[in-house]
């Protein structure tokens, strides 16, 4: 064999165990992939589990928050049942509403007022426009109350609106 011979032998060699290292490599490189994917398929599914688990204890919590209100209309109706006092009844009402506003109040809810004011649909829902002596688009009546929380609507007024005098018409014109 010439040296040439053996040069071309010792590089095919050198190749192929090149090759073979690649080929291992490659092998190493696709099991850490399906490793990894998987380690990843259980994070999401170990996430999503923690995430329904917070929801689950958030409402758990709020709740709890709204239980005492439950409980105290739940005595004065029995209270009311076993004595018929009405006039009893009706302070235990009015003591439950104050203690439901309080509720809403440390969540950050509150009402807002819409009689008076002029039509706003990211504030009000109109379910009838009537003619009314007040201006057009002005809400006459609220049937319902609007609900803010830190600014956003929760819910919107359900309201009547004036078309204005004679159906559309500016007051005065």
């Amino acid at each position: 064999m010439t040296d040439e011979q053996k040069t071309h032998e010792s590089t095919a060699q050198d190749i192929e165990q090149q090759l073979a290292a690649k080929d291992e490599e490659i092998k190493e490189l696709k099991d850490r992939v399906l490793r990894l994917r998987a380690e990843f398929d259980n994070y999401q599914k170990q996430l999503a589990k923690e995430v329904e688990e917070l929801v689950q204890r958030s409402l758990d919590q709020e709740l709890l928050d709204f239980l005492p209100v439950y409980d105290a209309l739940e005595a004065a109706f029995r209270a009311h049942q076993r004595h018929e006092d009405l006039e009893g009844f009706v302070e235990g009402v009015e003591r439950i509403f104050a203690q439901l506003a309080a509720v809403f109040e440390r969540k950050g809810c509150r009402p807002f007022n819409s009689c008076g004011k002029r039509f706003d649909p990211r504030y009000h829902e109109a379910l009838i426009a009537v003619d009314d002596p007040q201006d057009k688009d002005t809400i006459v009546e609220e049937f319902e109350r609007g609900w803010e929380r830190q600014g956003r609507v929760l819910r919107p007024a359900k309201v009547k609106v004036s078309l204005g005098p004679k159906g559309g018409e500016p007051h005065g014109g």
